[in-house]
């Protein structure tokens, strides 16, 4: 990506101080999601990068994920799945248990979202300690499906969590 865009880009980045707990700096996307140029210049620098490769759909991690994950989906002609918290989706699913960097989580995928053998890219706003994306690569690999990459708006390099992906391809926006 060029400097220009990831300047442009984190411009529309907002540090919410002490959020969601003390310590925490929070990397807010409500202005970037107010900016339809920004958040225009996101979805086609993403779908871009993975345009030349064989994908049959994007997974979207709740909440945020789903915002970029489906909006990139359409624009890519490709089916969306939600990758959602426990107890949310009304058929069968399957369910995988993770560390966070403040605690434990799940994810959750509708058992008949991914057919075998699908490629498949992880979509999300933010990759910190990788926890939740591995849970979603994790996912997708257990209903028969092929993680291509995973994209992020957001990187914070010094938590490694591409490290925890690995040998998954990321890709992201900007980096802290």
């Amino acid at each position: 990506m060029t400097g220009n865009a990831s300047d442009l880009i984190k411009q529309r980045i907002r540090d919410v101080p002490d959020f969601p707990k003390p310590g925490i700096v929070f990397k807010d996307i409500t202005p970037l999601l107010a900016d339809p140029d920004v958040f225009n210049l996101c979805l086609d620098t993403t779908a871009a990068r993975f345009d030349s490769v064989t994908l049959d759909a994007i997974v979207g991690i709740e909440s945020r994920g789903f915002i970029f994950g489906a909006a990139l989906a359409s624009r890519m002609r490709k089916a969306f799945v939600p990758a959602r918290k426990p107890g949310k989706l009304p058929s069968r699913s399957r369910r995988i248990d993770y560390q966070l960097e403040y605690g434990t989580d799940a994810l959750e995928m509708h058992e008949d979202a991914i057919a075998l053998g699908d490629k498949v890219l992880v979509v999300d706003d933010l990759l910190a300690t990788g926890g939740t994306a591995w849970a979603a690569c994790e996912l997708v690999r257990a209903l028969g499906g092929e993680v291509i990459g995973a994209s992020f708006v957001i990187e914070l390099t010094f938590l490694a969590g591409r490290k925890r992906v690995q040998p998954v391809e990321v890709f992201s926006l900007v980096q802290y």
